[in-house]
């Protein structure tokens, strides 16, 4: 294995997965940025829409601008919230849950394809490997003065 950082695998590891997923949903003239909302929407409740940024690890503004898009097209419905005044629900339409389905279909077919072909074990240090570095960089434990390594095994 050639040396290279673990942040490009993650990051080159990522822009396979975003192009594979833009190529698959151009061909219904969608983006993947579109399918990630769709999923992240409750298709029965709806969604504030004050949570789905975070849910997606998006920023706000590339989420307006989803969200707008995904109105325009119909795929999404904004209501007030009736707990609270000042917040938006975001519905799926109809149409919404028809396109939510096939966002579906396709992110378990690439679940699929990667279990068929990766150890169970494999994945399941993956995620380990991906669960520390969140944890590490939630708690703000990367670029620190008093950095304390702690072994994650």
């Amino acid at each position: 294995m050639k040396d290279i950082t673990i942040d490009y695998a993650l990051r080159t590891t990522w822009q396979a997965v975003t192009r594979m997923y833009n190529e698959e949903a151009s061909k219904f003239e969608s983006t993947m940025a579109t399918g990630f909302a769709l999923l992240s929407i409750d298709p029965e409740e709806g969604t504030p829409s004050t949570s789905l940024g975070p849910r997606m690890g998006m920023e706000a503004t590339s989420l307006s601008r989803t969200l707008k898009s995904m109105e325009e097209r119909g795929l999404i419905i904004r209501k007030p919230n009736p707990e609270d005044g000042r917040g938006v629900l975001i519905y799926l339409t109809e149409f919404g849950k028809e396109k939510r389905e096939y966002s579906k279909d396709r992110v378990l077919k690439f679940n699929e394809a990667i279990k068929s072909q990766i150890s169970e074990e494999k994945l399941k240090h993956f995620f380990e490997v991906t669960e520390a570095i969140n944890e590490m960089i939630s708690n703000k434990k990367i670029y620190t003065n008093d950095l304390v390594f702690k072994k994650y095994e």
